[in-house]
């Protein structure tokens, strides 16, 4: 379909009118609150005289898909997003969160960025394929799921388990990717498409002892013992992997002028020393995020705990390192809770897709630099890509590194030229990757 067939004004207006209404659909998580945007969505798809399904896990946590039919001469191609989004402390924006205001050529709200935004662009691309009647090699599957924000549980691990036939697919363009203006210090756009993400292991640790007045301390305090594992975490060395997906995207970046350092592997473990975000990237992490113990100034607590936020890379086993972490705290009254795990195979990119999006990428923005990156955070790509699943993450729209920090933040908000920029690039990606080739 050539692309003047498509009036891309109205396209834009369209996409930008969908994602203010989206945004103000409040889906903070918890509660989640799924449903509405179900709702929101499912009004939108009937509209159009597109079928959907609904998948209810219970207490308003519904997730939704819809099939446009392809004729089966290649496997189903997923548009994949979540509805939810976090919680916001409103005293701390500049406009009402919940509000989809426009102001200053961009779009606030939660979830501008993570994820309404993309899936807007998603759906906007899925009902123009519907609209323009483009015959398709492969289904093209819309899939907006719930509880993303907190786990899954409600959402992709709900499908997974009560509805595995609806996630078939050969691939899947998910959230996760990065599309930033400047990297490391320059300014030059780069496409990074998550290929693997790190996978998250929360643990509790909680250390007993006895109880006493604090006039008369002993040896057996469990804030003590707490304090002392907590040390041996933090002074646990563990070994520096620089996988092939990160030796490309480092390789590529030098190769760009963006990356100054050393890219080989020697190179980054020094620069690792001094760049937490390197060093992110190369190694196992762990944080210490919330502790709790005691009930009184002059009370020796009974308990102690506190709660470790550990990210492993691709390819670790999170129960062998959960044992390497109970050698290194070697004491048998420190229990150790596991509160959420996840982790997560890694997708080839020497794939159809990911030239696809590189050359769709370069005709937009010919100096681009597009590089297959891992993602720190974690996505419901981890569940697909552990199925044999294609997924990248791909985040169109060009962002600077201040707007970025919106996500999860304060007054997040995306730029409406970074947002029909998303939509464009999706378009055209979905449309080479799914149309029926005449005489096909």
């Amino acid at each position: 379909m050539p692309p003047q067939a498509i009036d891309w004004s109205a396209f834009a207006d369209e996409a930008v009118d969908l994602l203010c209404r989206f945004i103000r659909v409040d889906t903070s998580n918890p509660p989640g609150n799924e449903r509405l945007a179900c709702e929101f969505l499912g009004d939108i798809l009937r509209r159009e005289g597109i079928p959907f399904e609904l998948y209810d896990a219970g207490n308003d946590r519904v997730s939704l898909r819809a099939v446009l039919p392809g004729d089966g001469s290649k496997r189903p191609f997923m548009l994949l997003n979540h509805t939810d989004v976090v919680p916001v402390e409103r005293e701390f924006w500049d406009v009402d969160p919940f509000g989809g205001a426009i102001r200053d050529g961009y779009i606030w709200g939660r979830g501008a960025l993570d994820m309404k935004g993309l899936g807007i662009a998603q759906l906007m691309t899925f009902l123009t394929l519907r609209r323009l009647g483009i015959p398709l090699a492969r289904d093209v599957v819309f899939f907006a799921q719930a509880d993303e924000e907190a786990g899954s549980e409600y959402g992709m691990r709900f499908i997974l388990r009560e509805h595995p036939e609806t996630m078939d697919a050969e691939y899947i363009i998910n959230e996760g990717g990065a599309a930033t203006t400047e990297l490391f210090g320059v300014e030059r756009p780069v496409y990074s498409i998550a290929v693997a993400e790190k996978g998250p292991l929360w643990l509790r640790l909680v250390a007993e002892g006895m109880p006493g007045h604090g006039s008369v301390p002993h040896d057996d305090n469990a804030l003590d013992r707490l304090v002392r594992a907590l040390a041996r975490i933090q002074q646990w060395e563990r070994p520096l992997t620089v996988s092939p997906v990160l030796e490309e995207y480092f390789a590529r970046l030098a190769r760009a002028g963006i990356y100054r350092g050393d890219p080989t592997p020697q190179g980054l473990a020094a620069r690792a020393a001094e760049d937490p975000r390197i060093r992110a990237m190369l190694t196992n992490t762990i944080s210490t995020t919330t502790a709790r113990a005691g009930i009184k100034h002059n009370v020796i607590p009974a308990c102690a705990e506190a709660t470790l936020d550990i990210r492993l890379l691709p390819g670790v086993d999170p129960a062998e390192f959960q044992a390497e972490l109970e050698r290194v705290i070697d004491d048998p009254r420190i229990r150790i809770e596991q509160v959420h795990v996840r982790s997560s195979d890694t997708s080839p990119y020497d794939t159809e897709l990911f030239r696809c999006i590189e050359q769709v990428i370069h005709e937009f923005t010919e100096d681009a630099v597009v590089v297959p990156g891992m993602t720190l955070g974690f996505t419901d790509s981890a569940e697909t890509r552990n199925r044999g699943i294609i997924s990248y993450g791909f985040s169109a729209g060009l962002t600077t590194p201040e707007v970025a920090r919106g996500v999860h933040g304060h007054n997040e908000r995306v730029s409406i030229e970074a947002f029909t920029l998303t939509c464009r690039l999706l378009w055209e990606v979905t449309r080479r990757m799914c149309v029926r080739e005449p005489g096909a």
